[in-house]
């Protein structure tokens, strides 16, 4: 058996990024990002007022005092999206809003409501001002020129809002990964029809499409597979002909029925990884056919969403491109004692609360779905190991 880290390292060494494509702005939400971007433009793109009020030069003012308020002249009004005024006649103020582009002879906007307008086109200032005060900077967010995202981010919201005013209308993403989901089993029944007796619900179909749809990877197709060499020899040679990777769950054990492994080397795949010292997921396989990748997944619905969880998905952020591929992690409060008294690493689902105090949630064996569902973490305790509760331990939580 091989260590989760050691299985893990050898599958992503293996992965290189797919080739990029050229995206809208508008698409990019969720790509990963496979060339730096620059700014081209300078954000804010001018010096303009943060507030409603009043475009002066400071210098212009007498001092102000309580008993003797500042009246000045209004020269004109400036709206958001007018085009600069060329000059700001000594003495005077524009009316400006929040936005518009402050005359390039001003230093200052004194909010709304620290003023009294007065008949006839005047304005009492009824308290000082300082200069630069109400002034948004051109380039104060961006600089023309500056990174604005690195090769290997994935692209958010803010990130498009930015992009966008930066003067970025287009990216070079890493196109989203193939992929076709197999599960494996004469046992396996349509959940919408009738259950015949010995049949089971093909829940893992339907759980692997939810993986693999919250990774954003496109998926070329999802069969359901019988244990006879043949068919399954045709479904892994149809995905390796469409797919960069291909996932099947169940036929990876040691029984006369597992037959994905022997069709995978009968068409010439090459295996190498099998068995990981997981708990649950102990009957994984890792290969590769032309340029596909095949991962063989346990057929416990539980251990098949552990395994995608800590080495599927890892190689599927490999082969967008993506910088960070491990899960998000954080450090909580066990709420009990936990022991692990085996010798494969103990992955656990659990649930931790907004206070930071994590449970196991529920039934841990792997065919037990229930718990799974309420899960938002996993919980990996090293084999012969008992912690306490109320210790620091570290999760990684399912997103």
């Amino acid at each position: 058996m091989i260590p989760l880290d050691e299985a893990r390292s050898k599958i992503l060494d293996a992965i290189q990024p797919l080739d990029a494509e050229i995206l809208a702005l508008e698409l990019a939400l969720g790509r990963v990002v496979a060339t730096p971007l620059l700014a081209q433009l300078d954000v804010p793109g001018f010096d303009n007022a943060s507030v409603d009020g009043y475009a002066l030069r400071t210098k212009d003012l007498p001092l102000f005092s309580s008993e003797q308020p500042v009246q000045i002249p209004i020269h004109t009004v400036i709206a958001a999206g007018d085009p600069p005024l060329p000059h700001l006649p000594h003495g005077t103020c524009a009316r400006i809003f929040t936005g518009a582009a402050l005359p390039p002879d001003a230093n200052a906007v004194i909010m709304q409501e620290d003023t009294l307008p007065e008949p006839e086109g005047h304005v009492t200032l009824l308290a000082p001002v300082t200069p630069w005060e109400g002034v948004r900077f051109a380039g104060e967010d961006v600089r023309r020129g500056s990174p604005l995202v690195a090769a290997g981010q994935r692209l958010h919201p803010a990130h498009l809002g930015l992009l966008a005013a930066a003067g970025i209308s287009s990216v070079h993403a890493t196109r989203r990964p193939r992929i076709t989901l197999l599960t494996s089993g004469n046992e396996l029944a349509e959940p919408s029809g009738p259950i015949a007796p010995g049949k089971l619900p093909d829940s893992n179909r339907f759980l692997l499409r939810a993986l693999a749809q919250t990774a954003g990877a496109t998926i070329v197709r999802t069969a359901c597979v019988p244990d006879a060499l043949d068919p399954v020899r045709e479904g892994l040679r149809d995905a390796a002909n469409s797919s960069d990777l291909v996932v099947t769950t169940g036929g990876v054990s040691v029984g006369d029925a597992d037959l994905l492994k022997k069709a995978f080397t009968q068409l010439g795949g090459h295996l190498d990884l099998w068995r990981i010292a997981v708990k649950p997921g102990k009957p994984f396989a890792w290969g590769r056919l032309d340029n596909c990748h095949w991962f063989g997944l346990p057929g416990n619905p539980v251990a098949a969403f552990v395994t995608w969880q800590l080495l599927v998905l890892p190689a599927l952020r490999r082969l967008e491109g993506e910088s960070d591929v491990l899960g998000r992690r954080m450090t909580a409060r066990l709420a009990e004692p936990l022991i692990n008294r085996g010798d494969r690493l103990n992955v656990l689902r659990v649930r931790v609360d907004p206070g930071g105090i994590v449970r196991t949630s529920g039934t841990q064996a792997s065919h037990i779905q229930s718990g799974l569902a309420v899960a938002n973490a996993l919980l990996s305790i090293p084999p012969g190991t008992a912690w306490e509760s109320g210790r620091d331990v570290e999760v990684e939580l399912i997103e």
